[in-house]
């Protein structure tokens, strides 16, 4: 019996189940996967020692990022899991976002201990703000993730499109559930959702969500549950004293892109105008858009001439979005007609929503 094999566990299955470790580290693992892998280090402690290395190496169990493991690291690790086992399905680029974030806020809601979960994080948008404990935000995330859902044809774990009834039946639903439960309900909805839209036909991204008040293209959708998820889990991670790092440049750039394509929307333009404002995103998320502030649902050609330009950073202009910022007092680089950059900046919070 090789070192680390136990009694009654041949060496062919316990090198099946060692080779599951890297996936397990990352939480990439099915639930028939995970079971039995558990089981296994329990009474393996070669296997049990290169887990815990794993975890550490992902930087799960770090004391300086203890939240997150660098995007880069992570891709490393997982890219060598795979390289022993193909994943069960293949993510959607425009699902991407949504996975990181959900995951990001998960690894902190593990590491909140039982008073953590008793402390109110505030919740702010642009007409004001409650405050509401971590149980509380996660069926808040729940309830509008449903409207996602039933588009994808789950169930829907709530009824109606109005956003804050839905969020209040959900909320007490689920009222007087322990924390851990809540947990796994939101948990489990996020990763039914990804694991549909990955195994739908061709075409599914296009399909529009109707939230009521507005629709969204179903990749939109996934982007704007990204958002929401990684501005809620700041409100939490603040409300606790955890550090909490924004997502990715390259998921930054998807979260602008999208509140571009909205902005429009909220803007009060002129009927029969064409101004167009050059958005120049510095720090994460580095990129130029060009927004048709009069004519939402338009992309204007590459080489249109500004009539006015915005260089901001990439954080906050997403924070700017989500009401988090006030637009009249916010650090941008303007030229041009400033009165129409100013307007549109003051018209970006109106983004946000309960």
């Amino acid at each position: 019996m090789s070192a680390g094999t136990e009694v009654g566990l041949g060496p062919d299955l316990h090198e099946k189940l060692r080779a599951l470790l890297g996936a397990w580290a990352l939480d990439a693992c099915t639930a028939d996967e995970a079971a039995p892998l558990e089981t296994h280090l329990a009474t393996c402690p070669a296997c049990r020692e290169e887990g815990r290395q794993l975890r550490d190496a992902a930087g799960w169990l770090s004391s300086d990022e203890p939240l997150d493991p660098e995007p880069s690291l992570r891709r490393q690790v997982l890219d060598g899991c795979l390289d022993r086992r193909e994943p069960a399905f293949r993510v959607p680029a425009y699902a991407e976002p949504f996975v990181a974030e959900t995951a990001r806020l998960d690894a902190l809601l593990r590491d909140l201990g039982e008073l953590d979960w008793m402390e109110p994080a505030t919740l702010r948008w642009h007409a004001g703000s409650e405050q509401r404990r971590p149980a509380d935000v996660l069926c808040h995330l729940a309830a509008v993730d449903g409207v996602l859902a039933r588009a994808l044809g789950l169930p829907d774990p709530t009824e109606g499109t109005d956003l804050a009834e839905r969020d209040a039946r959900l909320c007490a639903t689920q009222a007087g559930r322990a924390p851990g439960s809540v947990r796994a309900f939101w948990r489990a909805q996020t990763r039914t959702m990804v694991e549909t839209a990955a195994l739908a036909a061709p075409g599914l991204a296009e399909r529009f969500v109707d939230y009521g008040a507005f629709r969204l293209p179903l990749a939109d959708s996934f982007l704007d549950r990204a958002f929401e998820c990684w501005i809620h889990a700041e409100d939490i991670a603040e409300a606790v004293g955890y550090p909490y790092n924004p997502p990715r440049g390259a998921h930054i750039r998807s979260l602008i892109g999208l509140a571009v394509r909205l902005l429009p929307y909220a803007f009060a333009g002129e009927p029969g105008a064409d101004r167009v404002i050059q958005l120049i995103v510095e720090g994460r998320g580095e990129g130029t858009w060009l927004i048709p502030v009069d004519s939402p649902g338009t992309v204007p050609p590459p080489d249109t001439e500004p009539t006015a330009t915005v260089a901001i950073d990439g954080v906050e202009f997403c924070h700017l979005c989500a009401g988090r910022r006030d637009p009249h007092r916010i650090p941008a680089g303007i030229t041009g007609d400033r009165e129409l950059a100013r307007a549109a900046l003051a018209a970006a919070p109106l983004l946000s929503r309960p």
